[in-house]
């Protein structure tokens, strides 16, 4: 027998392969009763990750799941890139920033050669890796318990690393990004830590491809009005675009 947390967890694995489930299916895989297992949709759906239907659920296409790092890094790889090559442009010589873990994140690392007397500071393992070898960075990593989906660190000494020091920008992944809900991610060590970081630098860049407007997850980083700048992709609906502008957000198109 597994606890309640792990099935969910499998059921949301399950939703994500096969984009529906069924109540006597579940019930007989998981030797559990058919309301236990209707319980189970009940607190998903209440979550945002299910819709659930008749005889079961089916999966919820504008949730944001939390995908292991090499799953994300796939998905609209020639747009991440653009992104990428566009945020990092806004770096400067000089600059002291925060790389937040992510795979669009990831691909800004490689962009910052050529760059002179940075201090970047990063939770992700695999982007400390990548500038490890770069003398014209003074790199930091900040310590903590490791989150081996995203490749990342997190925790209370993370967080009081970071609140010893004052960034001129943070370039912040996205899970989620909703007009409405925010910016959301959905781990909630991992946003304690953005909301951290956020806290210590004096600029918020979040990066983003458009795949991610529309969608929440559970923990909330911040409001879409809390941001200075967003590096999207062409796709950004028209009205997020004009929101983001009402808001008095600069928002930068990398793939035009």
């Amino acid at each position: 027998m597994i606890n309640t947390a792990k099935r969910r967890e499998l059921i949301i694995d399950q939703l994500c392969r096969e984009g529906s489930v069924r109540v006597e299916q579940l019930s007989q895989q998981f030797s559990v009763s058919s309301v236990t297992i209707r319980s189970d949709l009940r607190q998903l759906e209440k979550h945002g990750c299910a819709v659930r239907a008749y005889g079961g659920a089916m999966l919820n296409k504008q949730f944001a799941f939390d995908r292991p790092l090499q799953d994300k890094g796939r998905i609209n790889r020639d747009v991440k890139h653009a992104i990428a090559c566009a945020a990092a442009a806004l770096i400067e010589d000089g600059d002291a920033v925060i790389l937040d873990s992510g795979s669009t994140t990831s691909q800004m690392a490689p962009q910052l050669a050529g760059k002179k007397d940075l201090v970047v500071m990063t939770n992700a393992l695999n982007i400390a890796f990548e500038l490890a070898n770069n003398e014209q960075i003074d790199l930091m990593v900040v310590g903590g318990s490791v989150r081996r989906k995203a490749w990342s660190l997190y925790g209370p000494a993370a967080e009081q690393q970071l609140r010893q020091y004052r960034f001129d920008k943070l370039f912040l992944g996205v899970d989620g990004f909703d007009l409405a809900g925010g910016i959301t991610t959905p781990d909630p060590g991992e946003a304690q830590l953005n909301r951290v970081m956020c806290e210590v630098a004096r600029e918020v860049i979040a990066i983003a491809d458009a795949s991610k407007f529309g969608r929440t997850s559970f923990c909330m980083i911040r409001e879409i009005g809390q941001i200075h700048r967003l590096v999207t992709d062409s796709r950004i609906p028209e009205h997020y675009l004009q929101a983001l502008h009402h808001l008095g957000i600069d928002v930068i198109i990398a793939d035009r």
